[in-house]
């Protein structure tokens, strides 16, 4: 069997596959489905400071190839996931990452240190999608100053992995990239949700509460492939690549498009068994090609 281990940054992963925050849940939900233990990771929902009750219903619609959401990063907070999720969870083989989010810097440089003192949590993913209320509802994503500010923040009272998940709907998301690396970012996942929306046309109004929301699924993958392919060709620091993988053949397309590990998420909702599959492809496809690390594919388009 090839070997399937992978680095991000000092996290050393059994294999490239993470699932995606927010379609994970805090990964005990998949336990009666799946072996939790043979992922290499799991991303769990995002978490702020504070209590969110997130968006009002409706909030998810099924969109040709995909689906449209806009849950709002509706979690109990940061205290209470340490004081009683953390403990069920703690136990798994697999690497335990945390989606971290805030509307301004600072609450993502104080959920980052409470973090930072668990000792099965060796990475966070820095979500830096959301409004920064200082800004007047500008993304810190969107702009290469944003994104450098918050993460400059974070690794100054982050001491272990620092992943920061990038947003697609920017002018040119290499630059991004560049700015979080340069700022201390051990890695760079991308891409998240499109902005995207959905309208009943017989009640003539919004599918969404929201107006608008992210768009995942198989309809973003073309686009989440070019994303990737171009920031790996322009950062040093590894890549995390997701948007609409569905299968092991989407999952190695990533990876040879620059992705050293993926995420899986939409896919979670339709077959809570997929990552065990991706897994398992993995290997076959090593095989098949008779590739003995599967290190070797990685950016070689």
């Amino acid at each position: 069997m090839a070997n399937l281990s992978v680095n991000i940054g000092s996290l050393s992963l059994k294999n490239p596959v993470l699932t995606a925050s927010g379609t994970f849940g805090y990964g005990e939900e998949f336990a009666p489905f799946i072996d939790l233990n043979r992922l290499g990771g799991y991303i769990i929902k995002g978490t702020t400071l504070e209590h969110r009750e997130g968006n009002p219903y409706p909030r998810m619609v099924e969109t040709p190839s995909g689906m449209l959401n806009a849950v709002g990063l509706q979690n109990k907070g940061v205290d209470y996931f340490i004081e009683n999720i953390y403990p069920r969870i703690k136990g798994y083989e697999s690497e335990l990452i945390v989606n971290v989010s805030g509307a301004k810097v600072e609450d993502y440089v104080e959920t980052a240190r409470r973090l930072a003192a668990l000792d099965k949590v060796n990475a966070i993913e820095v979500n830096i999608s959301c409004p920064n209320v200082k800004e007047g509802g500008m993304a810190f994503g969107t702009t290469t100053a944003g994104a450098a500010e918050v993460t400059k923040a974070i690794r100054a009272v982050y001491p272990k992995t620092l992943i920061v998940k990038l947003s697609p709907n920017v002018t040119s998301i290499a630059d991004i990239a560049k700015a979080v690396e340069a700022e201390g970012a051990d890695s760079v996942s991308l891409i998240n949700t499109l902005m995207g929306m959905s309208i009943d046309v017989e009640r003539r109004r919004p599918h969404l509460s929201t107006i608008t929301g992210g768009l995942s699924g198989p309809a973003v993958r073309p686009v989440a492939v070019r994303m990737v392919w171009q920031v790996a060709k322009a950062v040093k620091i590894p890549v995390i690549g997701l948007g609409g993988i569905m299968n092991g053949r989407d999952a190695i397309e990533f990876m040879l498009a620059g992705a050293t590990a993926v995420e899986i998420g939409t896919a979670n909702f339709i077959d809570p068994a997929v990552t065990m599959k991706v897994i398992d492809f993995m290997d076959d496809y090593c095989a098949r090609h008779n590739i003995s690390d599967i290190n070797e594919i990685i950016g070689e388009i």
